[in-house]
């Protein structure tokens, strides 16, 4: 790899903008369809924030599925079956 960085045209980075809002649910993006680049830099935002609270919602969900599997009663190969299962 040489230490050059290659340049991402303004087409490129409009079209990465696009898709990200496609992957985004409506409620983070419904007011920046218009794509400028305020509304960019508002998008790249938002999508933080989506993504932190969705680390809050994984975290939560373990959280829950722990508690769900100390409290039932599983032997030990169900139990590495069903935390293979979560881990893919």
């Amino acid at each position: 790899m040489s230490g050059r960085r290659s340049r991402i045209s303004e087409e490129e980075i409009n079209e990465l903008i696009s898709k990200l809002q496609i992957l985004l649910p409506d409620n983070y993006h419904h007011r920046h369809r218009g794509s400028s680049r305020a509304s960019a830099a508002t998008l790249l935002k938002e999508t933080c924030n989506y993504i932190k609270s969705l680390h809050k919602e994984v975290s939560e969900l373990s959280g829950q599925l722990s508690e769900l599997m100390a409290a039932t009663d599983f032997n030990g190969a169900q139990a590495e079956v069903l935390q293979s299962i979560f881990r893919s």
